[in-house]
């Protein structure tokens, strides 16, 4: 039998569980937000952050400041924002290199798939190998041949360890059969100066870093890293072209910490994709050589499993390490 008094206290009860996820909805947000970039100033992580940052100011009424964080390919970063408070006052914008390290790296001290949740997919770019102009290579098969000249080969910059551009040239390195020297920089920035500098002799660089470079002749884009042509780069063939079935690409996403109450979430879905669509944005994306996607949470995460898998096998095939 039913016991009609312990209905209202069960209904009370159902509410009061409600309360703590409403309250936290409401309040948001609070106080000022902090965008953690895994990634140094300088590179197109940071682009898009503070592109993003400026017309978030504008419509959640707080300021909204990039915090970087750069270290071990991003983990550092990302460990930061997957530890804190999950109130939606942290929001994360990195790129596939965090699907790269799950493998990569034998310890972290966050899970990519656990501790952290997806916001937004917001942009995919080639990777653009690139040379100093003084490299006497003007083709891919041009820079194969010369390392094959050279004893222990060319060396190559990335953004550090464990990141797409790092992958990128083991993957060159795997396709050639060429021996290369890694040498890790600590971001995008740092390593397109010591392409500018001929401190290295190639990179695989986001188009959103190298573009400019590459427009004003600084340095020389032999290929991208797609299957398909850039329409940024006219002209530049595909890595491709000369190796059948190469393509690596970097592309952008956001992240909360795990935990955030899901009105909160939501808000957030809403004012991404909303800044997504701004003309200024868009053009931007369009002027980087970015293709601008969104993609909401579900789908971002079953995106984000199937690159854990891809990059897994990558790594494996490579023979990549990285020291913990």
């Amino acid at each position: 039998m039913v016991r009609l008094s312990t209905l209202p206290l069960a209904a009370a009860a159902a509410a009061c569980a409600v309360v703590p996820a409403l309250a936290h909805a409401q309040a948001f947000p609070a106080r000022p937000i902090r965008v953690i970039v895994p990634f140094a100033p300088g590179g197109g992580t940071d682009i898009i952050a503070r592109q993003f940052s400026a017309r978030l100011t504008e419509s959640l009424g707080q300021p909204v400041a990039v915090d970087n964080r750069a270290g071990a390919g991003g983990n550092v970063g990302a460990e930061i924002a997957a530890k804190s408070p999950p109130d939606g006052h942290t929001l994360m914008i990195s790129t596939n290199s965090l699907a790269v390290n799950v493998t990569l790296y034998t310890k972290l001290g966050y899970s990519l798939l656990t501790d952290l949740q997806p916001v937004a997919f917001l942009a995919s770019a080639p990777l653009v190998l690139t040379t100093h102009p003084l490299v006497p290579a003007k083709s891919v098969k041009e820079l194969v041949a010369l390392s094959k000249k050279r004893r222990g080969g060319l060396n190559f910059g990335s953004n550090g360890t464990g990141t797409t551009s790092h992958l990128s040239g083991e993957l060159f390195k795997l396709s050639a059969g060429i021996e290369l020297t890694h040498i890790p920089y600590k971001g995008a920035g740092a390593v397109i100066a010591a392409l500018l500098a001929g401190e290295v002799d190639m990179g695989f660089n986001a188009s959103i870093s190298a573009l400019p470079h590459i427009r004003s002749g600084k340095l020389r884009a032999l290929a991208v890293s797609t299957s398909r042509p850039a329409a940024a780069l006219p002209g530049v063939p595909t890595m491709a072209s000369v190796f059948p079935g190469f393509e690596t690409d970097i592309w952008y996403g956001a992240w909360l910490p795990a935990g955030v109450a899901r009105p909160v979430l939501d808000r957030w879905v809403d004012e991404m994709r909303r800044v997504h669509a701004h003309p200024d944005i868009r053009s931007a994306f369009e002027r980087d050589g970015a293709e601008g996607i969104f993609m909401p949470p579900a789908e971002f995460a079953a995106f984000l499993r199937k690159e854990v898998a891809k990059y897994a096998d990558v790594v494996k095939r490579s023979g990549a390490r990285a020291s913990d």
